[in-house]
């Protein structure tokens, strides 16, 4: 009897020590995102792309300047938001589409409502035939570039056999508050002409993005891919089930496997965007197993949501509970876009110190 009640003794003291030291516990939070930013263009005509077919290209002369002002706002204001509820503070990283060039991306990074957070750009153009391309903005306190390229996508017409010129995808490679990690931003072809039609558009997309990956995995197997964008897919389809292989769940992604947190969200009847009284969820973040891992020595995946605020939304009519879109039949709306942001959390373990009293 003495023995039992020693040993439940030294059970319940290794608990309280167990539970206290998890109470002690801390972590470093931060935001990665991705927004499709819907016909971010200014109100400048170029002569070099097709942007008069851009829907602040339509309007009057004398309108364009104060709907591009506001337009800047309205994506500075939910850039600002997305992860401040948890976190404190903006995304650390958020990749985005739908931008027409770097001076636009300027324009939103130097808003007041974002200025503080001192952000950088990294932009590339690309050949898409509307003009549009993607960027990463990030916090130059938090994360340090070290090296990025621009990927060309060479995709042909099934039927024409001539190409398609589409936007290129970046890879950005840097630290993350001193953790290595690369992040590929995409926005692969869109579904005109119908789904079937322009199919094998992004399954040659997703074949790009799977030898970037490839490609950095052969240099390092551990290596902290995020492969995000606006795929034009949802997670269930060829380009992002057959090709990038990605996986539902965490315990089936294997060595050099990849992770799709938002087929969760899409199984569940979530959605990015709406068209015809159907969502999809075209917008999301994968990422690489060693992201994954339990050890928060390092920052690993903890969360991921889908950003659909109140204020993001339609509230009557029609479209009640779509994303509140800029335009809509030739008029700026004073809404946001036609696709809501995704992100992720990521966590890492803060060492405290120890004083001398706990030496």
């Amino acid at each position: 009897m003495k023995n039992l009640k020693l040993i439940l003794i030294i059970l319940f003291v290794f608990a309280f020590i167990n539970v206290h030291a998890q109470e002690k516990k801390k972590f470093k939070i931060n935001t990665v995102a991705f927004y499709n930013l819907e016909n971010l263009f200014d109100s400048i005509n170029d002569p070099t792309k097709y942007d008069e077919a851009s829907p602040i290209m339509e309007m009057s002369a004398s309108n364009r300047g104060e709907v591009y002002k506001k337009k800047v706002r309205n994506m500075a204001r939910v850039v600002a938001d997305i992860g401040f509820d948890d976190t404190k503070n903006t995304p650390a990283i958020i990749g985005v589409s739908e931008v027409e060039n770097r001076e636009v991306l300027v324009d939103l990074v130097n808003d007041p409502q974002l200025l503080n957070k001192d952000y950088g750009i990294i932009h590339y153009d690309s050949p898409d035939k509307r003009g549009i391309d993607v960027a990463l903005l990030f916090q130059k306190s938090l994360f340090k570039p070290i090296t990025t390229s621009s990927h060309e996508l060479l995709i042909y017409d099934d039927l024409s056999r001539e190409r398609v010129f589409t936007r290129n995808q970046l890879l950005v490679t840097g630290e993350l508050e001193g953790d290595l990690i690369h992040v590929i931003v995409n926005h692969w072809p869109s579904r005109s002409g119908g789904e079937a039609r322009s199919r094998s558009k992004r399954v040659g997309a997703a074949k790009l993005n799977k030898r970037i990956i490839d490609s950095l995995q052969s240099i390092d197997p551990y290596a902290k891919i995020f492969t995000m964008g606006d795929l034009n897919d949802n997670p269930t389809n060829a380009s992002v089930k057959e090709v990038l292989k990605a996986e539902r769940k965490i315990k089936k992604v294997g060595f050099k496997g990849i992770y799709n947190p938002m087929e969760e969200f899409f199984k569940k009847g979530l959605g990015s965007n709406a068209y015809r009284d159907a969502w999809s969820l075209f917008d999301q973040i994968l990422m690489t197993q060693p992201l994954l891992e339990k050890d928060y020595s390092s920052f690993r995946f903890y969360k991921a949501g889908i950003y659909n605020k109140a204020y993001l939304t339609n509230k009557r009519g029609r479209y009640k509970g779509y994303p509140f879109r800029s335009f809509a039949n030739g008029n700026f709306t004073n809404g946001f876009s036609d696709h809501f942001p995704v992100y992720v959390y990521l966590i890492k373990e803060v060492k405290e110190k120890k004083t001398k009293t706990e030496n």
